[in-house]
C-alpha cells in the first residue's frame, strides 16, 4: 500500500542537481532586460514621444490617444525584436493570485492576411470578464462587463518560461460601474493620499519637499518539498499544508538550519530564480536558509511601494515557475507544517522624499530629528488608532495558524521601538527634549582581533514584535507568507496619512498662540505619545504575561479571522477610506465579503481533504496493520504461547489502535455533518464563526488519533510520507 511513498522518498533521494544557466556577463549586464524601462524607451521611442511619456510617469497627468498609440508601437516593436508573440493586461484580481488573458499581436486584414498589429487603445484599456472573479456581490452573475486599465507607473515585463515569451502590462481591474475589483487600484490611491498628507507636513521643516515616495522591501519566506514527495501527499495538493504528520524526531530544535550551509539543489534553484528575476528588474539580493529545516527566504532591495508589490506577487510566480524546473513544489503556505516555524513575509515600509531624505531615518541634527521624530510618531499614533484594522489586514485562515506559533508574533499588535528611542519618547513626553543625543554607548567592540568597531542602530531588533522600527524604517512583521502585501500596505498608508493630515491640522492650530512653530510641534508630539504609549512593547511578545498585560491596556487580541476582519465595516474604518477616497463603503463592504468567503473555502477545502485522507489513507492503513497483528496474536497462541508476555503488549497495540480507529471515524462523520450545517447559514459572518467554531474544532481531535497511529503502525504499511521525509531538503 505504501509503494508510492516510498518511490516518491527515492526519487527525492536521488534527484540530480539541475545546474542553472549562468549568464557569461555581470548582473548589472542582464537586471531588467526584459523590462521596458527608461533605456529600452530612448531605443523604441521618438525623442519627442519619450519625453511626454516621461513627464506623466514623473509628473502625473493623462495619456492622449496619440501618445498611447506611439508608446503602445514602441513597446511591440521592443517586444517582439526579443522574440515576443503575445500580450497580456496583467492585474491582481481579489482572487489572491494574478490573472492573465493573452492575445496575439496581429489583425487578419480584409484579404485575410495577417498583420502584425497593437494599438495605444489595446495598451490602455481591455475587458476581461469581471463576473468570473471575486467581486463581493458588485457584480452579478450576469454582468460580466469589467475593464483593465494600464498602470503606467509600473513598467511593461516579458514572462519568458519554455512555453514562449509574453509581453505583460501591468494595470488596474475595475468593474464597469468604476469599483475596484483587485488590490492596485485602491493601493494606489492610498500611495498618492500618504504623498499628499507626508508633503503637507514636510512643508513645516523643508518646503523644497514636492512629493513623498512611499517605499517596500517583502521579504519573502517559504518552504520547499520535492515534487514526487508533493503529489504523494493529497492534503499539500490540495490545502498546501499537511493536515496530519507527526514531529520528526530532529525538527528546527537544534537551530542548526538557520543561516545554515545552503544544500545544493536548493542553491541551484536559489541561483536559478534570481536570474530570472533579475532579468524582470527584481532587486534580489538576499538569500538564506530560515529556521524551520526545508525552510528559506529571499529578499529585495526597496523599491517604490506600487512597483515593489507587483515585484513581490511576480517573484512568486517565477519562483513557481522555476521550482518546477528543479523538481521542486514551492510551499507560500503560512503554516504547511505544525509544530515548526511558519512563513512570513516582512513589509518593511518607509517614507522618502523627492529630495533624498529618509523621514524614518534618526540624525544628529535637531532640526531634521524633529522632523523625523514628527514622522516616527505620527505612525506610532496611526497603529495605536487603527489596530484593530492592521490586524484585519493580515487576516486570513493560513495566517491564523502562524499567528503566535513558533516564533511567530501574535495576534495582538504592538510597536516595539528599542530602549533608545523609547528613552528619546519619554524624555519628550516629559521634558520637551528635541534632540536625539548620541552617547557612549554607540560603538561596541567585537572583542576580535582585525575586526572593527561597528556602529549600533539606535535600537535593538526584536523578532517577536509585529510592527517593529528596525533603524530607519518598521518592519510589519505580521503579514503572512502567501499574502499580497497590497492589502495590508493600503491599510498602513491609509492610517498614516489620516494621521499626518490631523497632526498638520493640530499643529497649526497650536501654532497660533504660539511664538515658534516648533514648540508647536512638540506640543503635539508630546500629547500624541502620551495618548498612543500603550501600543508601545520591549519584551517578549510570545510571552504569556504579555497577553495578560496587553488586556490590561485595551489592546485587542483577537485571534479570529472572521472576528478580525469585522474591523473593516467598522463605522471608523469606512469613514477612513472614503475620507481619503481610496475606497467607497461598497468596495470596503465587497472586500470583507470576499475576505469571509476565502475563509470559509480554505476552512472547508482543509475539512475535505482531512477527511479523504482519514477515511480512504490511515483508516485503511491502520486496519491492515492490524490484522497482521491479529494473525500475529493467532500464530502464538497455536503455538502455545498465549501467556507469553509478548501476545498481551501485541493485544494492547490492537486494542489501542480500534480506538483511534473509532475516534477517527466519528469526529470525520461528526465534522461532515457541522460542515453541511454551516453551508446552509446564509450570513457569510455567521457562516466563517460556525467553521472556526463548528468545523476547525474537529482537526486537532482527528490529527491527535491520526498521528498517533503514525507511530504505532509498521512504517511499512503507512501510506503518506512522513515529516521525516518531507522537511529534509538535500
Amino acid at each position: 500500500m505504501a509503494i508510492l511513498r516510498f518511490k516518491a522518498v527515492e526519487q527525492a533521494q536521488n534527484r540530480d542537481v539541475v545546474s542553472p544557466i549562468l549568464p557569461a556577463n555581470k548582473i548589472s549586464d542582464y537586471f531588467g532586460i526584459n523590462v521596458f524601462s527608461e533605456k529600452a524607451m530612448k531605443e523604441y521611442l521618438s525623442a519627442d514621444t519619450f519625453k511626454k511619456f516621461l513627464g506623466v510617469l514623473e509628473q502625473g497627468g493623462k495619456i492622449d490617444n496619440e501618445l498611447a498609440d506611439a508608446v503602445a508601437n514602441g513597446m511591440r516593436n521592443w517586444a517582439m525584436n526579443k522574440g515576443v508573440t503575445h500580450y497580456t493586461h496583467w492585474f491582481q484580481p481579489l482572487t489572491g493570485s494574478t490573472a492573465e488573458k493573452h492575445d496575439a499581436f496581429y489583425d487578419i486584414d480584409s484579404k485575410g492576411n495577417a498583420i502584425e498589429k497593437f494599438k495605444g487603445s489595446a495598451l490602455a484599456q481591455q475587458e476581461p470578464d469581471a463576473s468570473s472573479f471575486p467581486s463581493g456581490g458588485i457584480r452579478a452573475t450576469f454582468e460580466a462587463r469589467g475593464y483593465t486599465a494600464w498602470d503606467v507607473t509600473s513598467p511593461a515585463f516579458i514572462m519568458e518560461t519554455q512555453a514562449g515569451k509574453t509581453l505583460c502590462i501591468p494595470t488596474i481591474f475595475v468593474s464597469y460601474t468604476g469599483e475596484a475589483l483587485d488590490y492596485k487600484t485602491p493601493l494606489l490611491k492610498a500611495i498618492s493620499a500618504v504623498d499628499k498628507a507626508s508633503v503637507a507636513v514636510c512643508e513645516l521643516f523643508d518646503k523644497d519637499v514636492k512629493k513623498v515616495i512611499a517605499t517596500l522591501g517583502p521579504e519573502q519566506e517559504y518552504f520547499l518539498v520535492d515534487k514526487a514527495l508533493y503529489y504523494a501527499r493529497p492534503d499539500l495538493m490540495m490545502a498546501g499544508k499537511t493536515v496530519f504528520g507527526h514531529a520528526p524526531a530532529k525538527g528546527q530544535q537544534l537551530e542548526d538550519h538557520y543561516f545554515g550551509s545552503i544544500p545544493t539543489r536548493v542553491k541551484a534553484f536559489m541561483v536559478d530564480f534570481e536570474i530570472e528575476a533579475q532579468k524582470l528588474g527584481i532587486p534580489i539580493r538576499t538569500r538564506h536558509n530560515e529556521v524551520a529545516p526545508a525552510q528559506f527566504e529571499c529578499a529585495p532591495t526597496f523599491e517604490e511601494l506600487n512597483l515593489a508589490v507587483d515585484h513581490n506577487i511576480l517573484l512568486m510566480d517565477v519562483m513557481e515557475k522555476v521550482a518546477e524546473k528543479h523538481n521542486f513544489k514551492i510551499l507560500f503556505h503560512e503554516k504547511p507544517f505544525a509544530g515548526i516555524n511558519g512563513s512570513g513575509k516582512h513589509n518593511n515600509w518607509a517614507l522618502g522624499t523627492d529630495t533624498g531624505k529618509n523621514l524614518l531615518a534618526p540624525t544628529s541634527k535637531p532640526k531634521e530629528n524633529l522632523q523625523f521624530l514628527s514622522f516616527f510618531v505620527n505612525t506610532i499614533k496611526a497603529v495605536h488608532a487603527y489596530s484593530d484594522l492592521l490586524r484585519a489586514s493580515i487576516a486570513s485562515a493560513g495566517n491564523d495558524y502562524r499567528l503566535g506559533a513558533n516564533e511567530a508574533p501574535p495576534a495582538i499588535i504592538s510597536v516595539f521601538v528599542g530602549a533608545e528611542l523609547k528613552r528619546v519618547l519619554e524624555e519628550l513626553e516629559k521634558n520637551a527634549t528635541i534632540a536625539l543625543e548620541k552617547g557612549d554607548n554607540l560603538y561596541m567592540k567585537m572583542g576580535i582581533n582585525k575586526v572593527p568597531a561597528i556602529i549600533l542602530d539606535t535600537t535593538d531588533r526584536n523578532r517577536t514584535s509585529p510592527f517593529a522600527f528596525t533603524g530607519n524604517k518598521f518592519e510589519f512583521r505580521a503579514v503572512g507568507s502567501s499574502a499580497n502585501c497590497a492589502a495590508p500596505m493600503v491599510v498602513l498608508n491609509a492610517i498614516v496619512a489620516k494621521q499626518l493630515i490631523q497632526f498638520r491640522k493640530d499643529v497649526d492650530k497650536e501654532a497660533e498662540s504660539l511664538e515658534k512653530r516648533e514648540y508647536a510641534i512638540v506640543n503635539v508630539l508630546r500629547r500624541y505619545i502620551t495618548e498612543s504609549k500603550n501600543i508601545l512593547f520591549e519584551g517578549d511578545n510570545y510571552s504569556e504575561e504579555w497577553v495578560i498585560e496587553a488586556e490590561k491596556r485595551g489592546l485587542p487580541n483577537v485571534k479570529s479571522s472572521p472576528r478580525a476582519l469585522q474591523a473593516y465595516i467598522s463605522d471608523k474604518s469606512l469613514h477612513l477610506f472614503e475620507e481619503l477616497g481610496i475606497m467607497s463603503h461598497r468596495e470596503v463592504e465587497a472586500r470583507y465579503e470576499i475576505n469571509l468567503e476565502n475563509y470559509i473555502k480554505k476552512v472547508q477545502i482543509e475539512a475535505r481533504v482531512m477527511n479523504d485522507l482519514a477515511l480512504n489513507h490511515v483508516i485503511p492503513s491502520a486496519i491492515v496493520y492490524q490484522n497482521k497483528l491479529i494473525q500475529n496474536v493467532k500464530g502464538l497462541k497455536e503455538i502455545g504461547l498465549e501467556k507469553n508476555a509478548s501476545v498481551k503488549t501485541i493485544v494492547d497495540a490492537i486494542t489501542n489502535i480500534s480506538e483511534h480507529i473509532n475516534l477517527i471515524q466519528q469526529n470525520t462523520e461528526e465534522m461532515i455533518e457541522a460542515r453541511k450545517t454551516a453551508n446552509k447559514i446564509e450570513n457569510a459572518f455567521e457562516r466563517a464563526i460556525a467553521y472556526e467554531e463548528q468545523v476547525k474544532k474537529y482537526f486537532d481531535v482527528i490529527r491527535y488519533s491520526v498521528d498517533k497511529l503514525e507511530l504505532i503502525i509498521d512504517d511499512e504499511d503507512w501510506t503518506l510520507p512522513k515529516y521525516r521525509e518531507l522537511l529534509m531538503v538535500r
